[in-house]
C-alpha cells in the first residue's frame, strides 16, 4: 500500500526521467506534489534524488501495477514506443496502455492526464497514429475524468528532431527534403508542454487540447530557419520520400541510431505534425533558435543511446519500408 497523506497532492507519472516528463516532474515538485514514477530504467540515477519514488511498470502483473498507483489522485501517462524494438511494438504499447488505465481505475485514481499526439485516427493506415487513437479511446472509456494533450513536435535543449536537423546542417553541404517540403510543422516548446501537463493535473472535467506552439512552418522553411540560425549554408535538394528514407537508414547505421522511421516520414508528409487550433504555447521556435544557436546541433542526439543502450540497431527497421 502506497497511500500518501494527501491523495489530492499525489501523482504518478510515467517516465519522470524522460525528456518532457522531467520538465513536468520538476514543475509538479515545485507545486508541492508528491510524485512517483513508472519506468523501465529503475536503476537509473534520478535527477530528483529521493523526491521521486521509482517503480517498474509491471504491465504483466496487474496487482502490483495497481498497488503502485493506489493513493494517487492523478495518473500522467506519457508511455508509448516511438518504433518497434525487441518484443515491443505498437500493438503491445496499446495493450500495456490499457493495462495501465485499468490499474488506475482499480486503484482509485480519479483523473488521467494523457499525452497523445496530434491528429490520431482509428482509420489511419499508420500503426503509430492508429495506436494513439486506440489509447485515447481507452482513456475516455475508463469513466475517469481526463485531459488529453496532443503535441506535434516538442523542441528544447534536449530534443531530437530540431537538434539533429541542425547537426546535419552543420556537417553536410546538402540536405535532402522529402517530396515538395510544403507539409507543415507546428512545434511547441518543452517547458510550455510541461506547463500544460502540470496545469491539467488540477483541472476538473474532460478536455482534449492540441498542444501546439505559436508558429507554423513548412518543413522546407523549418530547415532554412535552422540553417540560418546556426550560420551554415546548405543546399536543399528535393528527393522522393523512399530515397530520403534510404539515406536516413544509411545515416542511422553510421550514427548507430534510428534517425527517422518510415511511419514518421509518412506522418510528416501527410501534414500530421500541424494543427489549425489556437496556440497552447508561448515560446516561438524562431526566437528560441536565435537564443540557443551556439548550442543547437553541436552534438548528435541519439534516441537509441537515450533509451536502449546496448540494443541492436537492426531491430528498429523490421517491418518498415
Amino acid at each position: 500500500m502506497l497511500d500518501d497523506s494527501d491523495p489530492a497532492k499525489s501523482v504518478v507519472i510515467t517516465g519522470a526521467f524522460s525528456y518532457t516528463g522531467r520538465y513536468a516532474t520538476r514543475l509538479l515538485l515545485n507545486r508541492g506534489y508528491k510524485v512517483r514514477t513508472l519506468t523501465f530504467q529503475s536503476d537509473r540515477e534520478s535527477p530528483f534524488g529521493d523526491q521521486v519514488r521509482t517503480f517498474p511498470y509491471n504491465f504483466d502483473r496487474p496487482a502490483l501495477l495497481t498497488a503502485t498507483l493506489r493513493g494517487a489522485s492523478t495518473l500522467i501517462n506519457t508511455y508509448w514506443v516511438r518504433f518497434p524494438h525487441g518484443e515491443s511494438n505498437f500493438e503491445t504499447a496499446v495493450q500495456n496502455s490499457r493495462a495501465l488505465i485499468a490499474a488506475a481505475r482499480e486503484a482509485g485514481v480519479q483523473h488521467i492526464v494523457h499525452v497523445s499526439i496530434a491528429n490520431p485516427s482509428l482509420e489511419s493506415r499508420l500503426d503509430y497514429y492508429r495506436g494513439k487513437a486506440e489509447v485515447e479511446q481507452a482513456v475516455i472509456g475508463s469513466g475517469l475524468s481526463c485531459a488529453i494533450l496532443r503535441p506535434t513536435v516538442i523542441f528544447g535543449s534536449e530534443d531530437i528532431l530540431i537538434n539533429n536537423i541542425a547537426w546535419f546542417v552543420r556537417r553536410f553541404p546538402i540536405f535532402a527534403i522529402p517530396g515538395d517540403g510544403r507539409y507543415g510543422v507546428r512545434p511547441i516548446y518543452v517547458e510550455d508542454m510541461a506547463q500544460l501537463i502540470a496545469d491539467a493535473v488540477g483541472q476538473q472535467g474532460n478536455c482534449v487540447l492540441d498542444a501546439v506552439g505559436p508558429e507554423t512552418f513548412t518543413f522546407e522553411e523549418l530547415v532554412r530557419l535552422i540553417a540560418g540560425c546556426v550560420g551554415h549554408k546548405v543546399r536543399l535538394v528535393h528527393v522522393p520520400a523512399p530515397l530520403a528514407y534510404a539515406a536516413t537508414l544509411l545515416m542511422g547505421l553510421w550514427v548507430r541510431d534510428v534517425v527517422l522511421t518510415w511511419q514518421e516520414y509518412q506522418g510528416l508528409m501527410s501534414n500530421l505534425l500541424t494543427s489549425d487550433c489556437p496556440s497552447a504555447g508561448r515560446v516561438r521556435l524562431s526566437q528560441w533558435l536565435e537564443d540557443h544557436y551556439q548550442q543547437v546541433g553541436r552534438k548528435y542526439a541519439s534516441e537509441v543511446a537515450r533509451h536502449f543502450a546496448g540494443w541492436r540497431l537492426g531491430n528498429a527497421h523490421r517491418g518498415q519500408l
